[in-house]
């Protein structure tokens, strides 16, 4: 799924503090957003790999989401949000795509790597790929939930990243053409250290 999409639904798992705890709604909100983006941190570091943990971070989440609703605070519900960002980011990846260049031809086995099971979990492609039109769809229900609650601030980044995603739902494709042509401008000695579905390994 795209990072857009990730980072809607990470401010969507907010709109329940904003409900019942709304002095930590701006921090919760927050947290859901980096919570939602942190895991494709490792994109070019063992993408779904370093940082996607789909089922430790579920497991780390509810202790926290426990902590939360016991002894809430603006930093327990942050942690809270956070972690269920970031477990969200990884088990949805499961129903996405595989790590192919050009995932919408279905050659990858490879969706998420599960520490737990020490194995990649295979693709279920409810989500094609990143960028496919339902990941677009997806992301546009969140956002439809976050402007909803009339926070202006909340409204102008849930459209930004919409407006992102469709930009980057229409090139989709063509960016794994202009993807390969610019790896190979790259002198040999940098090749190693371009993930190897850029270089059709």
């Amino acid at each position: 799924m795209m990072a857009t999409t990730h980072a809607l639904w990470g401010l969507v798992l907010a709109l329940p503090v904003l409900a019942v705890y709304p002095e930590s709604a701006p921090v919760a909100f927050a947290a859901g957003f980096v919570g939602g983006l942190a895991p494709d941190l490792d994109l070019y570091t063992g993408h779904r790999k370093t940082l996607h943990y789909p089922v430790y971070a579920s497991i780390v989440t509810a202790p926290a989401l426990v902590l939360a609703l016991f002894a809430p605070s603006t930093w327990t519900v942050a942690l809270a949000v956070g972690l269920a960002a970031a477990s969200l980011h990884a088990v949805a990846d499961v129903f996405g795509g595989g790590l192919e260049l050009r995932p919408w031809h279905g050659t990858s086995d490879r969706a998420v790597y599960s520490h737990y099971h020490d194995r990649w979990l295979s693709p279920r492609r409810v989500i094609r790929y990143d960028g496919a039109p339902e990941d677009l769809l997806l992301g546009g229900l969140a956002a439809v939930a976050l402007v909803a609650v009339g926070n202006e601030a909340v409204t102008g980044v849930a459209l930004a990243l919409v407006a992102v995603s469709t930009v980057y739902v229409l090139l989709r494709k063509r960016l794994a053409g202009i993807a390969e042509f610019l790896v190979g401008l790259l002198p040999d000695p940098l090749l190693p250290y371009v993930p190897a579905r850029y270089r059709g390994t």
